[in-house]
C-alpha cells in the first residue's frame, strides 16, 4: 500500500513481528485503508520483540524517552497513538511518553489494551489513584475496548475523552461444513497468542489431564511464545500428556490460517484481558470459544449462543465445557456457525479503520 502524504500519526508499542495482541493491532492498522489517508510510523517500546539482557533493558528504560522525542521531532508527527495496558509496567512507563508527547504539543490518543480497571488498580491507595484520574484527563482521547470498561473509566475519571474502538480482524475463507465438526475424531482443542500463566493455558492442560482421567479423547495444541514456554513443557511432560497436548512455535500468515482450520475450539479461560485479537481470529475460522467472561469478551460472546463460559482458574469447568463440545457435535457445529457470523458482521478491519480514521481527523482539526 503507498505511503499517505497525509498528517503523520507516530504509533508506540513492540515489534511489528512480536507474538502479542498489541502487534497484531499494529499490523491491522498498517495494513487498513488508515495508511492510505494518514502516515503512520511506528516508535518500539516494551520488550517483546527484542533480545535483551537486564542491562540492555535498563539502558533502553533509560534512554526510551529521550529517543522518543528525537524521534517525534524528526518525524514532525502531529498525533501520538500510544498502545498501553492497565498493568503497572506498561502504565509508569507510558506516562513518559504521555508527558513528553502533552510537552512538545502533539495530540495525544491513548489506547488501553486490557489490565485493571482504574478503580482497582492501584488497590485504594487516594494517592496514586488520584495520579492516574489525573493520567486519564491528559490524552486527547483515550481508547477503550470494551464497554464495561467505558462505564468504569467514566466513572473513575468524568473528565477523561473516551472513545470505544473495539478489536478488528478481517474474515478469510473458513470451512464450516459439518463434516469439520463431526465425531469421528477427538475434540482439536487450540491456544494461541502469548504463553503466559493469566492467559489460562495451565487450567486448559489442566483440563485435559481430567478428560483424559474421564477417558474422554481431546487434542490440545498450543501456539505462542512467552515466558511460560518452559513450564507448560515441564507440565506437559509431568502429566505424561505429550500423546494429547503440544507446545509449538509461533505461527504466521499462511501457516496462522491452517491452524484456525484445523481447529474446532479455542480454549481461552485467561484471568484478565482487554479484547484479544485471538478469539476475533478463531471466531472467524470456525472455532468456538470456550472462554472467561472478562474484559471485552461478553462483548463479543454470548454464552451458549457463540461459545460457551467459563469461570477464570477453574480447570473443572473447563473440562466439562470441553466434555460438553465433544459429546454435542451438533451444538459444536451450530456455535460454530454463530460465531463465525458474529465476527463478520460487527469485527471487520474496515470498520474498526473507519472509526480512527475519525478520531485522528478530529485531532488534526483541531490543530489547524
Amino acid at each position: 500500500m503507498r505511503l499517505a502524504d497525509g498528517p503523520r500519526v507516530l504509533l508506540l508499542g513492540p515489534a511489528r513481528s512480536a507474538v502479542s495482541g498489541v502487534s497484531t493491532h499494529l499490523n491491522q492498522l498498517f495494513e487498513s485503508s488508515l495508511s492510505s489517508r494518514f502516515r503512520l510510523l511506528q516508535f518500539q517500546v516494551g520488550s517483546e520483540g527484542r533480545s535483551q539482557g537486564r542491562i540492555g533493558t535498563l539502558l533502553r528504560l533509560i534512554a526510551g524517552p529521550f529517543a522518543f522525542a528525537a524521534c517525534l521531532i524528526r518525524t514532525r508527527s502531529r498525533i501520538v497513538h500510544i498502545n498501553t495496558s492497565l498493568v503497572p509496567k506498561s502504565y509508569w512507563r507510558d506516562i513518559a511518553f504521555l508527558v513528553l508527547a502533552k510537552a512538545l504539543r502533539r495530540k495525544v490518543v491513548y489506547q488501553v489494551h486490557g489490565g485493571a480497571l482504574p478503580g482497582e488498580f492501584f488497590g485504594g491507595n487516594r494517592v496514586l489513584s488520584a495520579l492516574l484520574r489525573r493520567v486519564l484527563s491528559w490524552p486527547d482521547a483515550v481508547v477503550l475496548l470494551a464497554r464495561r470498561e467505558m462505564a468504569a473509566y467514566g466513572a473513575f475519571a468524568p473528565r477523561a475523552r473516551l472513545a470505544h474502538i473495539p478489536n478488528a480482524v478481517t474474515p478469510g475463507e473458513a470451512d464450516l461444513r459439518a463434516e469439520r465438526y463431526s465425531a469421528s475424531r477427538p475434540l482439536r482443542i487450540v491456544y494461541l497468542g502469548r504463553l503466559a500463566a493469566d492467559k489460562g493455558i495451565f487450567e486448559t492442560i489442566e483440563a485435559v489431564r481430567i478428560l483424559r482421567d474421564r477417558g474422554v479423547v481431546v487434542t490440545f495444541t498450543i501456539a505462542g511464545s512467552g515466558p511460560a514456554s518452559g513450564e507448560i513443557t515441564r507440565v506437559i511432560e509431568a502429566h505424561r500428556l505429550g500423546d494429547r497436548t503440544r507446545l509449538r512455535g509461533a505461527v504466521f500468515g499462511s501457516a496462522k490460517e491452517q491452524f484456525w482450520r484445523e481447529a474446532e475450539v479455542l480454549a481461552f479461560p485467561t484471568f484478565r484481558e482487554g479484547l484479544p485479537y485471538a478469539l476475533l481470529e478463531a471466531m472467524a475460522g470456525g472455532a468456538v470459544p470456550v472462554v472467561s467472561p472478562v474484559g471485552a469478551i461478553p462483548d463479543v460472546v454470548q454464552d451458549g449462543v457463540h461459545g460457551l463460559f467459563v469461570p477464570a482458574r477453574t480447570p473443572q469447568a473447563v473440562a466439562n465445557a470441553l466434555e460438553r463440545l465433544a459429546s454435542d457435535r451438533p451444538l459444536l457445529h451450530r456455535l460454530a456457525l454463530a460465531a463465525r457470523a458474529r465476527v463478520v458482521d460487527n469485527y471487520s478491519v474496515a470498520h474498526m479503520a473507519r472509526e480512527f480514521d475519525a478520531l485522528y481527523k478530529s485531532l488534526t482539526d483541531e490543530t489547524t
